[in-house]
């Protein structure tokens, strides 16, 4: 009988401790739910504000600040530069996620909150949290 009660307790335990990460919807996810905050936060600088949500925390971080020039866009007449489509402009570029924190200090989920898209569809956030 005691055989049983602590095998139970012990698989109790373990599916206790075990928490979903959900499936990852973009290289950001893919790259960081499950790994530790704190490798997030030496690599890319702390987190603006936590809030605590039941037993997990919530960072706002903010980083990645860039400017890039976009040039201008001019109508092509046979190699020759015809008339201007679109002007040529600067984008200021930055990143903003917040990150769902588990007691354990594993990040079980990341959600863009500010970010820009480029000329070819990828996100700045994709391009700046998501390369190793």
């Amino acid at each position: 009988m005691n055989f049983r009660v602590i095998t139970v307790a012990g698989l109790a335990l373990a599916l206790a401790a075990c928490t979903t990460t959900g499936v990852a919807r973009n290289s950001v996810e893919a790259r960081w739910n499950g790994k530790q905050a704190g490798a997030f936060f030496a690599k890319f600088g702390p987190p603006i504000s936590d809030t605590a949500a039941g037993g997990n925390t919530l960072y706002s971080w903010r980083g990645g600040y860039k400017t890039r020039v976009v040039p201008a866009v001019y109508e092509d007449l046979n190699g020759k530069k015809g008339k201007l489509l679109q002007s040529a402009r600067t984008e200021y570029l930055r990143c903003e996620v917040q990150l769902t924190v588990s007691p354990d200090y594993v990040i079980r989920g990341i959600r863009t909150v500010v970010d820009k898209r480029g000329a070819d569809g990828k996100s700045y956030c994709e391009e700046f949290l998501g390369a190793e």
